[in-house]
């Protein structure tokens, strides 16, 4: 019959993956950050610069990202590049290399978003005398903003869930925790159970979030 861990044994779990899922949220951010402003950036590049070769180049680092696998890039960011000298902690590696896949994700996403407007919509902006840059800003991206939050709140509860692949590079986050305390207690289901359910209270309340705003945002677009 199995005996129930002690109080102390429950405390030392539950403290040492809050820590970790502390670390996740941050990863999970840095890299949401930068694949959101970066993925932005390459989508508006596909959708408005009519010059191929940085249209190609684009496409070229959106297939190569989205199709090999996100631990393959942390391991060429954190033990590749310091086998030539550059060295980066576990937690940059893990939010460069989120981070670069997720703007391959995103440029798609934000693309789509961008191409769905009607075309008049930019220039009736222009004929009113705003710049491209503000008819940008003004008209387009909100717009573009409610079309995309649905594939947005399943990047960024994807995103959450991915962090746990940073465990492999050492990251402390939950799953790296999760293992080091199954060898020091031998706890092993209640340890991923408790996992578990961290991962669930960080992702839960991302997803309500976006589906709130879907509803608020429902038929604002035309």
């Amino acid at each position: 019959m199995m005996s129930m861990p002690g109080t102390d044994t429950l405390t030392l779990i539950v403290a040492t993956l809050a820590r970790g899922a502390l670390t996740a949220a941050q990863v999970a951010l840095g890299a949401g950050l930068l694949a959101a402003s970066l993925g932005l950036l390459l989508a508006l590049v596909v959708v408005f610069v009519r010059n191929p070769l940085p249209r190609a180049a684009i496409a070229a680092y959106v297939e190569w990202m989205r199709n090999v696998p996100a631990l393959a890039h942390l391991f060429v960011l954190y033990f590749g590049l310091a086998s030539v000298g550059v060295r980066l902690s576990p937690l940059t590696a893990a939010v460069v290399g989120l981070g670069l896949v997720g703007a391959a994700v995103l440029c798609d996403v934000f693309a789509a978003g961008l191409r769905c407007l009607h075309a008049g919509q930019r220039e009736a902006a222009l004929a009113v005398g705003l710049t491209p840059a503000q008819a940008l800003r003004a008209v387009l991206l909100p717009q573009m903003l409610r079309v995309t939050l649905p594939s947005l709140g399943n990047y960024a509860s994807q995103l959450v869930k991915d962090t746990s692949i940073a465990s492999a590079i050492a990251a402390p986050e939950v799953m790296f925790y999760a293992r080091n305390l199954v060898t020091s207690t031998f706890e092993t289901p209640l340890i991923y159970l408790t996992a578990m359910l961290l991962y669930a209270a960080m992702v839960l309340p991302i997803s309500w979030a976006f589906a709130r705003l879907e509803r608020r945002t429902a038929g604002g677009v035309r």
